[in-house]
């Protein structure tokens, strides 16, 4: 251990230390202005440390060899899984992050099996708001059968995003955590809403429901809710609309997608084969989910692109296709006044940071979660008066930026039409490329899609 005083320690050095010294310093100065956090420049001193004066042993599991003692190949492979595992936190926290996508909803923009880059400085990363978790696992671990939280709330920070490359564009994909995700019931994983089925079910039948079963109600932070990936087909301050499955937003028809799909009832005179269907891009989920027409010979759901469609619809055993549309659905924001459906759905104005809104009670079902659950308010309506924080008010002024995410697989996806508005602070990151693609429905190796491998996400 040096017993050297700083700067006689700093002037004793090799010039090959000095340089690595400043650039390494140059590097952290820079890295903690991103952070807007000057409390960490006391890092400034263990680098100085770790260079010149090595006073402390920062890397308390290495082991110091004397001149000509024997190294332990053990302690170097641990000091080596050390150092690339704090690599890998620190690219996943602020960079990038490896995403798979597991369900229907953007196909054919992104399939079932495409593993994705995502990118943290598009938007701006986030700061942990949970710090204390296992490292590399997002939000629970399975042990001898069990399933557990990874993360603890002993240390809870409040919501910072630091600075990106840009904002959130309309028809952006976007990777952000689940907003109904906050509650989950932890055995039974079918239940992918605590919020809808509670509302679909009222309070006291649903509560009477748990207790019978014995299931675990887990509520969970902004960031260790589960991820979703959509597009966001509007921004802040846009109007929505859908009608007859048409998207408008600000009145105009919003731009189609080449994977965009929708579900269609389809006659036929002859059954076509499974294999005939895959030639016109629809993947065995599609076909096995097509549903067989009870009436007459048929799918009385199958999902198709414009594409496929149109490449359906030239077949001489075809007879009819018809895009189907749905009105019972259980849609935002569950209330007897907005009687919408995810084909016929709004208008609907996205709140905008700073906007005020006149409220009462039948328009406050359209703000509730986010007055209470995402800006942190009390709300009660009283006599058909309605007051936030114990006051009576009859405006409320957003303390956030929202967004209103769609699937580009309309007629498949679980989004914004079912759940409303995604919050600013739950936003993750941007989709950059696919790194790998594999198909479930096929052996190795005929299941990799190659073809899928290094596309960029549009």
């Amino acid at each position: 251990m040096s017993k050297q005083k700083p700067l006689e320690a700093f002037k004793n050095a090799p010039k090959g230390v000095k340089i690595r010294y400043v650039i390494a310093s140059v590097i952290y100065i820079l890295f903690i202005i991103w952070l807007q956090s000057p409390v960490w420049l006391i890092g400034l001193f263990v680098i100085f440390d770790l260079y010149f004066t090595k006073r402390v042993k920062w890397a308390f599991w290495k082991k110091r060899y004397k001149e000509g003692e024997k190294r332990n190949v053990w302690l170097e492979w641990v000091d080596a899984l050390i150092f690339a595992l704090i690599v890998a936190m620190i690219v996943r926290i602020f960079f990038l992050e490896a995403y798979v996508i597991p369900t229907s909803s953007m196909e054919k923009s992104m399939l079932v099996g495409d593993y994705l880059f995502v990118s943290k400085v598009a938007y701006g990363p986030k700061v942990p708001n949970t710090p204390l978790s296992l490292p590399l696992i997002h939000n629970q671990i399975t042990l001898f059968g069990n399933t557990f939280e990874s993360y603890s709330e002993l240390i809870k920070l409040p919501h910072k995003r630091l600075a990106g490359l840009g904002k959130i564009k309309r028809n952006d994909a976007v990777v952000f955590n689940f907003p109904n995700g906050d509650t989950i019931v932890r055995n039974h994983p079918e239940i992918i809403d605590y919020h809808q089925i509670k509302n679909s079910m009222g309070e006291k039948n649903f509560n009477e429901w748990l207790k019978r079963n014995r299931y675990e109600l887990v509520a969970r932070p902004v960031d260790k809710k589960d991820h979703y990936v959509k597009r966001c087909v509007a921004v802040p301050g846009d109007s929505l609309q859908v009608k007859h499955s048409q998207l408008y937003i600000n009145g105009e028809p919003a731009e189609d997608f080449p994977g965009q799909e929708y579900s269609y009832t389809v006659v036929l005179k002859e059954e076509l084969s499974a294999k005939a269907l895959s030639q016109l891009g629809l993947s065995m989920e599609d076909i096995r989910n097509a549903g067989k027409n009870q009436n007459v010979r048929g799918y009385s759901s199958l999902v198709l692109t414009q594409k496929a469609y149109e490449a359906l619809k030239s077949l001489s055993s075809v007879v009819s296709i018809t895009r189907n549309e749905s009105n019972g659905d259980i849609c935002f924001p569950f209330s007897d006044n907005y009687p919408w459906s995810i084909d016929n759905f709004g208008p609907l104005w996205i709140p905008k940071k700073g906007a005020t809104v006149g409220i009462d009670t039948v328009n406050i079902c359209l703000y509730q979660r986010i007055i209470q659950a995402y800006e942190g308010n009390t709300l009660e309506i009283k006599d058909g008066k309605i007051y936030i924080n114990g006051s009576q008010t009859s405006t409320y002024t957003f303390a956030m930026d929202y967004y209103f995410m769609m699937g580009d697989n309309r007629h498949g996806s679980y989004d914004s039409r079912s759940w409303g508005f995604v919050p600013e602070d739950h936003i993750v990151g941007k989709p950059l490329f696919i790194w790998f693609s594999s198909d479930k429905d096929k052996n190795f190796p005929m299941n990799i899609r190659w073809k899928r491998m290094f596309n960029i996400i549009k």
